[in-house]
């Protein structure tokens, strides 16, 4: 899935989870001394500028289908290799990275086993492929309250809880049908300050993925009922991921 959204828009959106994830997602893995690492459905460049962080700019490649944030990353990071590509045709030799990681990427795969498969082959054999994916079948996703109170007014919406690696033990069971090996799972929770309940609901307006796609399909008297009935039901905003590491 390639998201057609403005990169500010996306970062106004999810950047809030996906910065404090990215950091969980790293300490749960070791770093290369050596060699290049790969950032597969790199958005606006949460995770690339973790590892353009802790290795050399030139260390880094990053990938991602949508043409706005490969603009972005871009712009970013000009000293990172930056290619426009899906998961599931990477355009990179066999072996050629020491690690291969996908932040909230699979669950966005059209072939989540093809998309896995390709990051372990373009890893060095041995060497790392991680993923992470919210909880949304848990109803522990940053958008679960959302999805929650949608489904009040409209008990057949659709919402992501069915997506790939979005629910406990599914990350494992792809990595394993790519043919990663030595695969483990864990939890990654992260917790996000808002400064009120409409510094929280303003990004579903901006369109970003298929919350944002949801809301702008409906009237103008359903999206404010949803709104209050959302703010109403606002506490704490905590959000947790299924996480996945193999060896390719």
């Amino acid at each position: 899935m390639s998201f057609d959204v403005d990169a500010d828009a996306y970062d106004r959106f999810m950047g809030r989870y996906s910065e404090p994830l990215a950091m969980r997602m790293l300490e749960t893995i070791t770093l290369p001394p050596a060699g290049r690492v790969l950032d597969v459905g790199a958005g606006t460049g949460a995770v690339t500028a973790l590892l353009v962080r802790e290795l050399q700019p030139s260390a880094v490649t990053a990938v991602d289908p949508s043409s706005s944030f490969v603009d972005a990353l871009r712009q970013r990071f000009p000293e990172v290799e930056v290619e426009r590509a899906s998961a599931e045709s990477l355009p990179f030799a066999d072996g050629a990275f020491e690690l291969t990681i996908a932040q909230l990427v699979v669950n966005f795969m059209s072939d989540p086993v093809a998309g896995l498969s390709e990051m372990a082959r373009v890893t060095r054999p041995g060497c790392t492929v991680a993923a992470s994916v919210w909880d949304f079948a848990g109803a522990r996703a940053p958008l679960s309250l959302f999805w929650r109170v949608a489904r009040q007014f409209d008990e057949d919406v659709i919402d992501e809880s069915a997506l790939p690696g979005a629910r406990e033990g599914h990350l494992l069971t792809l990595f394993r049908a790519a043919g990663l090996r030595d695969v483990s799972c864990g939890q990654l929770t992260v917790e996000v300050p808002y400064a009120d309940p409409e510094d929280w609901w303003r990004p579903y307006t901006l369109g970003v993925g298929p919350a944002g796609s949801y809301l702008a399909g409906l009237d103008v008297s359903h999206r404010e009922a949803l709104r209050r009935r959302a703010v109403e039901e606002m506490g704490d905003v905590t959000a947790t991921a299924w996480f996945a590491v193999g060896a390719a």
